[in-house]
């Protein structure tokens, strides 16, 4: 009722615009929460003995704040559009100057005081630009927007991997974002009657004497009115306290010592840092954040933790891809031929650890692990294929002495059957297949020197699930990924279309 003289001056435009920012209040409340790490980490330990589905839910953590960062662009858009139409609408009221037009009518309504107006176009002689552009609403409008708009168009992934350093500083403008969110409602530019004048000019008895409201004898006063008390804050509040608590917990740990107790130089640029820091605790398949200020002081990157828990040391190996690995790469001494001593070493800050899908790894009893390039004693597991896709064959290098140490192993303690491994060369060139073609017989694989021979090409992955179903009926086999999205979409669907018959497969995807 509040609204039905606004609806008069607007029409159906009001709705467009109020119903995307209600929907905006809401989005923008979720949007931080996918992004506490911490937070998340908590509540992954905390559900995961309860409901392990649950806990798989929370590494969808990245793909859940980019479907609500769509969602804003998208209310937003349509917010903007209705408040152009909008100012069309109020501009419309006013250059109409006829005093048997409602709509003119409660336009010229607060006129001498300017308090209880309702039209913020005052004069047929205003600017509506201006006013777009001067007041509380339309200048924050205008910043957020903007905001907006850098941080969505610099986290598209071409942008994301060629320039990390453009999608990490632009998308710190969500500070900006969030302090004119805040104020955007603070000018009160939509307004409705108050509930005081609804007592007295009820719509439904005065909106057809407008002509006589106010004057002797009639028992329609003007109607007043004022615009609603910015809500937003209350919707945002809640979570902004969430991440600020985050980010104090980050600035908390970056703060520990770390120290690196050995750099290995691994081949195709493949830097392995050995690293240490008082009451550091892991479990399997967990990451860590890693800055290094010497290289970039505001930027941190994720990396799976490679070592094993009863280890007294923690360790990462980095693929030298873009500037932040190259500096870091350099600092390490990787690109001098001498032994970088101790003490030059580059100080590092950890954040972390945090549990990732890969945690749940032994808590199935057939495994299907699957890697696509790089980035326990007692376990309930019994069964462990493992694929890794690869596009060039340096890669393969450092990853083969551990695959051949594992082979010895498993040999030794009787479990050749434990692991089974499938490595397949994506990419070569015609003299890489010429030298596989000659020693395709060798009792050892050309590429790795392992016992099993590299595959080349792409998995059938149908076939794939098909063999590890017929072999393993009645149980649940655990899928886990690091690697492509679009990889990701594809063993999915396998799990999905294969999960009958008795066996289910359960498909997990690494998220940071």
């Amino acid at each position: 009722v509040i609204w039905f003289y606004t609806r008069v001056l607007l029409g159906d435009a009001l709705s467009w615009a109020r119903a995307p920012a209600a929907c905006l209040n809401f989005n923008c409340m979720l949007i931080l929460l996918p992004v506490c790490r911490n937070l998340l980490s908590f509540l992954r330990g905390s559900i995961q003995c309860c409901s392990r589905t649950a806990a798989r839910q929370l590494d969808r953590n990245i793909t859940f704040h980019k479907l609500v960062a769509y969602m804003i662009a998208f209310h937003t858009a349509v917010h903007i559009i209705a408040h152009l139409f909008n100012f069309e609408w109020f501009m419309g009221a006013q250059l109409y100057r006829n005093s048997s037009s409602l709509p003119f009518v409660l336009s010229q309504i607060g006129t001498g005081d300017n308090a209880s107006y309702l039209n913020p176009i005052r004069t047929d002689q205003t600017n509506p630009t201006i006013v777009m552009f001067t007041t509380i609403a339309g200048l924050t409008g205008v910043v957020i927007t903007l905001a907006l708009i850098l941080i969505i168009t610099s986290s598209m992934e071409v942008i994301r991997r060629s320039y990390f350093e453009v999608f990490w500083y632009t998308h710190h403008l969500f500070i900006i974002f969030f302090i004119g969110l805040v104020f955007h409602g603070f000018g009160r530019i939509v307004r409705g009657q108050t509930a005081t004048s609804l007592l007295e000019n009820k719509p439904s008895q005065c909106k057809d004497q407008f002509e006589s409201w106010g004057m002797n004898g009639t028992f329609c006063p003007k109607p007043e009115f004022a615009g609603n008390p910015p809500m937003t804050w209350k919707w945002v509040v809640g979570p902004m306290i969430l991440y600020v608590c985050e980010r104090l917990v980050r600035f908390y740990r970056s703060q520990q010592k770390v120290v690196i107790t050995k750099v290995v130089m691994h081949p195709s640029k493949t830097l392995e840092l050995q690293m240490k820091r008082k009451g550091f605790s892991m479990e399997v398949g967990q990451y860590v954040f890693m800055q290094c200020p010497c290289v970039s002081q505001l930027e941190w990157h994720p990396f799976t933790l490679t070592s094993a828990p009863e280890e007294d040391h923690f360790s990462v190996h980095i693929r030298i891809v873009g500037d932040w690995t190259q500096g870091l790469y350099e600092a390490c001494g990787g690109d001098k031929n001498e032994t970088q001593e101790a003490w030059k070493l580059p100080k590092m800050a950890i954040d972390g650890p945090f549990g990732t899908a890969s945690e749940d790894v032994f808590g199935y009893e057939v495994v299907m692990l699957v890697g696509a390039g790089i980035g326990n004693q007692n376990v309930f597991t019994k069964k462990i294929y493992f694929y890794w896709l690869c596009p060039e064959t340096q890669a393969f290098e450092w990853f083969a002495d551990l695959l051949q140490s594992l082979e010895g192993q498993m040999t030794e303690k009787g479990m050749v059957d434990f692991l089974s491994y499938n490595i397949y060369l994506t990419r070569w060139k015609e003299t890489e297949a010429a030298h596989f073609r000659v020693h395709h017989e060798a009792e050892n694989d050309p590429i790795t020197g392992l016992k099993q021979k590299t595959l080349y090409g792409k998995p059938n992955w149908d076939n794939e699930f098909t063999t590890i179903g017929t072999k393993h009926p009645e149980k649940k086999v655990g899928v886990f990924l690091c690697g492509p999205t679009q990889l990701a979409d594809v063993l999915e669907k396998q799990c999905l279309s294969h999960s009958e018959a008795g066996v289910k497969f359960i498909f997990n995807k690494e998220n940071f």
